[in-house]
């Protein structure tokens, strides 16, 4: 059991080391990371035709490349098969940028917990599909960890918790992807 966790934090900091190279900028404000013709995969239409579809949750954020350490966790903490399941799920996805900015010691601690990484993981995930037009009516969401995260609109900007949302309503077939610039730590 300690050579896999060993493992998993091993390829866990690797994902956060190659972010921390990365020069990409964080997405536009009013702008989705993922592009249309990113994600997707064929399905018949009702005329006959192709049309794409979004893939789960977990596809979209691989197919992006604005989520590695957040793919690298959730396959870390065994949570793949949970998101790619039917949800619906809305999940608060923090971009590399965001892992970036963790504290290397809280990092640290959190590769060496699988059990707090899921927690934190899970804090960032909200049963049901909830779009940006529902989200700005909240003032709050109960996460699947348990805890609730605030919701505030200030001036057109809203945040959950301390992070400020940057894109809004990124399609996934068993849910909606929301990306936020912080990752956000349950109390």
């Amino acid at each position: 059991m300690p050579i896999i966790i060993g493992v998993i934090a091993v390829g866990l900091v690797v994902a956060f080391l190659v972010s921390q190279g990365s020069s990409s900028q964080a997405p536009a404000p009013t702008s989705s990371p993922v592009s249309k013709e990113a994600n997707t995969e064929n399905k018949m239409g009702s005329n006959g035709m192709d049309e794409k579809m979004p893939g789960t949750i977990v596809d979209v954020a691989v197919a992006n490349g604005s989520f590695n350490t957040l793919v690298a966790a959730v396959q870390a903490a065994g949570l793949v098969e949970t998101l790619s399941s039917n949800g619906p799920f809305t999940v608060f996805a923090p971009t590399d940028e965001a892992f970036a900015k963790v504290p290397k010691a809280t990092l640290d601690a959190l590769l060496a917990d699988p059990k707090k990484l899921t927690e934190v993981l899970t804090y960032h995930v909200v049963s049901g599909k909830v779009g940006s037009a529902d989200v700005v009516k909240l003032k709050s969401a109960k996460t699947v960890q348990g805890q609730e995260v605030a919701v505030t609109v200030n001036q057109g900007k809203v945040m959950v918790n301390n992070a400020n949302v940057v894109a809004v309503d990124v399609a996934a077939s068993n849910g909606v992807i929301h990306v936020i610039d912080t990752v956000l730590l349950p109390k």
